[in-house]
């Protein structure tokens, strides 16, 4: 019992002293977390006093620096607004200078111009007594001579005139004489240095092409069964086909150089085709005379390439590709226009003329032969109209016009386009006669039929004594193809002299042809 107690006792005083003991602890923790914290507070304090110090400090030091910058600024714009100041002062005392020198300089004009006036008024005064002395002493020598002004004149240059009058006969005489030896001898030296500086070579056109063959058989396929190949060639191509002796050739003749080149690409074409019949032919024919255009644009471009002339119309460079296949005299006339061009333009260069419009007017002056066989008129007259008609330059239509004489020369290129065609037309080889005359004689041979109604084509062939007719089918019979024959032959008796005789043959060939689908 005892010991219960005592251990009750015990347990009651370890609570209380546990108690006891809770509270002294807390009570010491409570007190140094308070002290730490006033501790902390007041570290807190003295940071900030300290912070703000330092703020007063940086603000103060920053508001001395702007302070001392404003100041300098002031300071600058100080001593800048005096140096302005001073330059003012400066350029107003320069500009009072100058406004005393303009009063001085003005003033010294107004004496000079005082001055002046005086002199002319001195000189106006003496003036008007030299006049008056001068009349005095003219009615004093007319009382003296018993002439007047006008008479005592003309006796004066009646005498001057009488002594000096033969000197100047003979001085003129002799600077026109020395003047036209000159001209003579320049107009020579041009002539002889624009021959020199442009050389071309004597071409000749002649009447015959000559075609290579690979062999000898081709000869016979183009003649073909019984001639027929060679019929049809020669009645499609207007031309005639010589095949003779000559190994691997044949020679197409024909005085037209068109209807012959024709004629010539047709041929090589068949025989580099290989089919050689008379359909095949007709169809060769009819696409060679298509692109038979672009070959004659390729002529007239490369002329203009050639003299490095600006652009033309299209239809005058067909024209003058057309000139490729003309001839005057046996002299082909494109060439001829070439070589006019370049000669003219030689000679415009060495006169300071308009070298270009004179190698226009030059390679344009005979354009009218292009379709003078077409149309009425000459060829001149024909040249003129086209050259309007394309809207060439006035010098360049008076050239044409003029380059026969037929019209007085307006320009020195008009006059220099003249020379340069007699000179081309006159270099030894460059025309035939006996040429020209032959195909003027087969042109008159092929007009006799050509303005008969009906007729389709009209070819003179062998040299002239053949003309071959082909009619129209549907417009001609036999009859009347035969009544043909008959009178051409008697327009040809009437009107043409010629060697031998003119066989006349009238062709009237009847097709039939439809297509299947």
């Amino acid at each position: 019992m005892k010991d219960t107690l005592f251990s009750i006792m015990l347990i009651i005083s370890g609570i209380v002293i546990g108690v006891v003991l809770f509270y002294i602890i807390n009570h010491f923790r409570v007190k140094n977390t308070t002290k730490i914290i006033e501790n902390m507070l007041e570290n807190a304090k003295k940071d900030g006093e300290k912070a703000k110090r330092d703020l007063i400090f940086e603000a103060k030091e920053e508001s001395y620096r702007l302070k001392q910058e404003t100041e300098k600024e002031i300071k600058d714009k100080k001593a800048e607004a005096k140096e302005l100041e001073q330059r003012l002062i400066q350029r107003e005392q320069n500009m009072d200078k100058r406004d005393e020198n303009f009063q001085k300089r003005e003033q010294l004009l107004e004496e000079r111009e005082e001055h002046l006036q005086q002199k002319i008024l001195k000189i106006q005064n003496d003036q008007i007594e030299m006049e008056n002395l001068k009349e005095q002493q003219i009615q004093q020598l007319s009382k003296i001579s018993n002439l007047n002004k006008e008479q005592a004149k003309k006796m004066i240059l009646d005498k001057v005139e009488e002594s000096i009058s033969q000197e100047i006969s003979a001085y003129i005489k002799d600077k026109e004489d020395q003047a036209k030896l000159e001209s003579d001898k320049k107009a020579k030296d041009l002539l002889i240095l624009s021959m020199q500086k442009y050389a071309s070579e004597v071409v000749n056109e002649q009447t015959v092409s000559t075609i290579a063959l690979p062999n000898n058989e081709m000869k016979g396929r183009i003649i073909g069964r019984e001639g027929r190949n060679i019929r049809t060639i020669e009645s499609i191509t207007g031309v005639d086909l010589i095949i003779d002796d000559t190994p691997e050739a044949i020679v197409i003749s024909s005085f037209d150089p068109l209807r012959r080149e024709i004629a010539k690409i047709t041929i090589e074409a068949l025989i580099k085709d290989g089919r050689i019949h008379p359909t095949r032919i007709e169809e060769l024919y009819d696409k060679t005379v298509r692109d038979m255009k672009n070959k004659i644009l390729e002529y007239g471009n490369n002329a203009l390439f050639e003299l490095g002339l600006a652009k033309m119309d299209t239809a005058l460079v067909e024209l003058v590709g057309r000139l490729q296949f003309r001839t005057s005299y046996g002299q082909n006339a494109l060439s001829h226009s070439i070589e006019v061009a370049n000669l003219a333009g030689i000679m415009a260069a060495e006169l300071n003329e308009n070298v270009n419009l004179a190698k226009r007017a030059g390679l344009l002056h005979d354009i009218g032969k292009a379709i003078d066989h077409e149309i009425e008129g000459s060829h001149v007259e024909i040249g003129v109209e086209l050259a309007k008609k394309y809207h060439e330059n006035d010098i360049v239509v008076n050239a044409i016009a003029s380059h026969h004489q037929d019209t007085e020369a307006t320009s020195i290129i008009s006059i220099l386009v003249a020379i340069a065609d007699t000179l081309s037309a006159s270099r030894p080889g460059a025309r035939s006669d006996s040429l020209e005359s032959y195909i003027k004689r087969l042109e008159q041979l092929e007009g006799m039929a050509s303005d008969i109604k009906g007729i389709d084509k009209v070819y003179a062939l062998q040299a002239g004594r053949e003309l071959r007719i082909l009619v129209k089918p549907e417009e001609i019979d036999d009859l009347t193809a035969h009544k043909i024959a008959r009178e051409v032959k008697e327009k040809i008796e009437k009107n043409m002299q010629y060697p031998g005789t003119i066989k006349v043959t009238v062709i009237r060939e009847a097709r039939y042809q439809e297509e299947a689908k």
